[in-house]
């Protein structure tokens, strides 16, 4: 079994229950789980391998519970570039039913590698559409071969315009076709085990894009084989009322009626989750996944993420679709995440206010905890040894460090200097140490022109 000694961190930020924050701290792991944190003192002098952490700050792995991967191939598109939910997703899946095999591999791997390089060690991932053999194994291939721990949500999409739906008809899939699908990526992928790479879950895309039915019988296949649950719930104003309109209800009320509530499910966005529903969700321990850029982009509005903490709502940090962000920055979206919930309720201090340490615990723990995982998250013996280091010596950190840990959310950090996942050196002095990056933009860049000249020569 190998060991990695990371050592004398200028402040080593444990996220464990005290919340401890240890000058000249160090972690010391065997082969893939923390072994003993503390003072560098009193570590193991000797490793496989040794890290110095002088002059950084080290933490746990952010955790990226809501992403839509192959939207990196559609960044800044003009022509949805000013649109709200709706009208960008109809002006985007006429693009992404050209979506391939290769597209889906590669983009999965860009927006990876950005995730990496901000921070994030864990990703859950939407994938939806599958046109043209599209698989989810196209996404598992790429996360595999980057070293990313990766909870891969199979989507699906039932219902298209000639039913009632927002998608057109030619990107959705048969309901039994769905559930066999994704019956088979559960018993052929899904790995239960603690400290797994790779976890399956069900993720029916929305309640604008597929039926009640599908939606229960979803719930039921979930349940029946013990993993986890996602969608997309009470995103924005038209949002609400489809869901009132279709189905003469709330969001909130929707997803209970249908079983999707309770500590294995998690909903994305929920910017528009009325009160009873936050009680809901509390009560039940189902979790939202907080997109702040996402939401302004497409001004979808605040989410009501101090009425929900307060509450003991269960809420993570998601970078959201990289068309809707349009970046993937995990310590980037911590600190949109404060300024946000500033803007909405101020930044006076209290048990519920966003403080710098309030968005990085969002981060680590509370991504963690949405995605049902407990062992991520802190740095504390027994957890996965997924750990970051970020350089205090960067440009953006210059005369901030009067409180390191905070200066991680307060301030603009370009990039971390390690990554360590499941025990494993991925980014190394800033560079990722698993693909050739500058090879692999090239190539998204050509694939990214491709699928959008395909869209433009349908019309």
């Amino acid at each position: 079994m190998s060991t990695l000694l990371i050592r004398h961190a200028r402040v080593l930020l444990t996220m464990d229950a005290e919340r401890r924050e240890l000058a000249d701290g160090g972690v010391f792991v065997r082969d893939h789980v923390i072994e003993a944190v503390g003072p560098s003192g009193d570590l193991p002098a000797v490793a496989d391998e040794v890290i110095d952490a002088s002059d950084q700050l080290v933490l746990p792995g952010l955790v990226n519970t809501h992403h839509h991967m192959y939207q990196t191939l559609t960044r800044a598109l003009p022509s949805v570039q000013d649109a709200e939910l709706f009208s960008w997703l109809r002006g985007l899946y006429p693009v992404w039913a050209n979506l391939t095999p290769e597209m889906v591999r590669i983009s999965t791997q860009t927006a990876m590698a950005e995730l990496l390089l901000s921070g994030c060690t864990t990703s859950s991932d939407h994938l939806y559409i599958y046109p043209n053999g599209v698989r989810l194994e196209d996404s598992l291939e790429g996360a595999t071969a980057i070293g990313m721990r990766f909870h891969a949500a199979r989507g699906s999409m039932s219902v298209g315009q000639s039913q009632g739906g927002l998608p057109p008809d030619r990107v959705v899939e048969g309901e039994p076709a769905i559930l066999k699908e994704t019956q088979r990526l559960i018993e052929r992928w899904h790995d239960p085990a603690r400290y797994a790479m790779r976890r399956i879950v069900v993720a029916p895309c929305s309640p604008f894009s597929v039926s009640r039915e599908l939606m229960r019988d979803s719930a039921l296949l979930a349940r029946q084989y013990g993993v986890s649950m996602h969608t997309h719930l009470a995103e924005n104003d038209h949002d609400i009322a489809y869901t009132r309109e279709k189905f003469g209800c709330t969001p909130a009320e929707y997803a209970e009626q249908l079983g999707w509530v309770g500590p294995d499910v998690w909903c994305a966005h929920c910017v528009k989750l009325d009160p009873a529903g936050i009680g809901l969700f509390a009560r039940t321990g189902t979790g939202v996944a907080h997109c702040p850029c996402s939401n302004m982009r497409l001004a979808s509005g605040i989410a009501p993420i101090r009425a929900m903490r307060e509450a003991g709502v269960a809420v993570g940090l998601g970078v959201d679709g990289a068309a809707s962000n349009d970046a993937g920055h995990m310590l980037g979206e911590a600190r949109m995440a404060m300024l946000l919930q500033r803007v909405a309720h101020g930044p006076e201090r209290g048990p519920s206010a966003m403080t710098a340490r309030g968005a990085l615990e969002m981060a680590t723990l509370g991504g963690a905890r949405v995605l049902g995982r407990d062992d991520l998250g802190a740095l504390v013996p027994g957890m996965a040894a997924d750990i970051i280091t970020v350089p205090l010596d960067d440009i953006g950190m210059a005369g901030a460090l009067h409180d390191p840990v905070a200066a991680l959310v307060f301030c603009q950090v370009p990039r971390v200097r390690h990554s360590i996942i499941h025990g494993r050196v991925v980014v190394r002095d800033g560079r990722i140490t698993t693909l050739d990056l500058p090879v692999l933009i090239e190539r998204h860049n050509a694939l990214a022109a491709q699928l959008v000249n395909a869209a433009a020569s349908t019309h």
